[in-house]
């Protein structure tokens, strides 16, 4: 009998864990914004409510601001930071389930490539001491070359930390992206270990400049609010220009080709296709209106791929995945489908840089080059060329 109810209480254990990791990684946005929206400010008898942080865009993440310097994080899943300062004690009788991290936060074990960027726009690389990328897998360039001076160390990937390696060296914090939730059980061991882990959601945001504002989130915990706000104003400057002008009718198709065939595109809802529309064009796979999921990607066939695309005016083809390719041929080498498109027997075939996804805060840049392309005005592209 003293068996079977070891069994129960791990089977329930497992199921709870099961369904907690499944909820946090799964809910809708429409539920996220919920949160906070009506997200509790008083966390503590001790601490006094003064502002909350102002966003333009982004509606991932909120920050309240207390007397003395405390500030609050939530998250949109419902996770929930207090940043102490410096010198400063620990507020009694906090609300259940906040994590406590405290100022200054350095030897950061980053997980979440797409943030490196934020933190080398607002001069706070210092703060970063272990990678979960290896130093060739950078296309930062700060990153890599920090790496290769021994100031950013490899330290294992998100799957699979070196633990000894980054508790040796006091890590005050990791910051994962979503896929963490694969691998519930790494989250737990770091936070067992006295790591604190902090999950990125910027790339849930809806809008381009979304994104872009969580700058300001990192800002805030590396010390650097002002630089992080100019850093972002920089950005929202280079979009306002590009908005402003009108829709030129020409289409856009952007994708990849995976190993087994399939092709990989973006939903019309995330900020790819958003920033296409923004610089003046229109992108040719149409949201599915009976989906809810979060994920900004979908797979399909190339035979309804081509159904869906064969008519756009231009294609993309995204290459952080696979690698560039210089060449029309080598496009059409994956799918001879892919010379019956509009945009291949007119040449306007395109692909981008292998930088692209890790270039957070080049955003502004990214759009230049999509307007440039729109307009006919491709002769200084950045992070998008012509395939021969």
């Amino acid at each position: 009998m003293k068996t079977i109810s070891i069994r129960k209480k791990c089977l329930a254990v497992f199921l709870c864990t099961f369904l907690t990791v499944s909820i946090a990684a799964c809910q809708k946005p429409s539920e996220e914004e919920e949160t906070l929206k009506d997200r509790d400010k008083e966390i503590s008898q001790e601490l006094e409510f003064d502002h909350s942080m102002e966003l333009s865009y982004a509606e991932q993440f909120a920050v309240d601001y207390y007397k003395d310097g405390y500030v609050l994080i939530t998250i949109s899943n419902g996770d929930r930071y207090l940043v102490i300062p410096e010198g400063k004690k620990t507020p009694q009788e906090l609300d259940e389930g906040i994590v406590l991290l405290y100022q200054p936060i350095d030897h950061i074990y980053l997980a979440a490539s797409a943030v490196m960027d934020m933190f080398v726009s607002i001069n706070a690389l210092d703060r970063i001491r272990f990678s979960s990328l290896k130093t060739e897998s950078w296309y930062v360039e700060e990153a890599r070359t920090a790496m290769e001076r021994g100031s950013i160390l490899y330290a294992g990937k998100y799957s699979a930390p070196d633990y000894e390696q980054i508790l040796d060296e006091s890590c005050g914090l990791a910051i994962e992206n979503t896929m963490i939730y694969h691998t519930p059980e790494v989250k737990e061991q770091l936070e067992s270990s006295g790591i604190p882990v902090f999950v990125d959601y910027s790339s849930y945001e809806k809008k381009p400049l979304g994104r872009t504002e969580w700058v300001k989130l990192y800002g805030l915990l590396s010390g650097k609010e002002e630089e992080a706000t100019a850093a972002f104003d920089r950005e929202k400057e280079a979009f306002e220009q590009i908005s402003q002008d009108k829709a030129t009718g020409k289409t856009v198709a952007f994708f990849y080709i995976t190993s087994n065939g399939e092709v990989n595109v973006r939903k019309a809802s995330d900020y790819l296709p958003k920033m296409i529309e923004m610089a003046g064009g229109s992108y040719i796979l149409k949201q599915d209106e009976e989906d809810d999921s979060v994920s900004s990607t979908m797979s399909m066939d190339m035979e309804s791929f081509y159904a869906a695309a064969k008519d756009a005016d231009y294609i993309i083809y995204n290459s952080t995945v696979d690698g560039e390719i210089s060449t029309v041929d080598e496009l059409t080498e994956k799918s001879g489908l892919l010379e019956h498109f509009k945009a291949v027997e007119e040449g306007n075939v395109y692909c981008t840089s292998k930088n692209l996804y890790q270039s957070t805060m080049k955003l502004g840049s990214i759009i230049s080059d999509l307007y440039k392309i729109l307009h006919g005005e491709e002769d200084t592209l950045t992070y998008i060329y012509r395939l021969e």
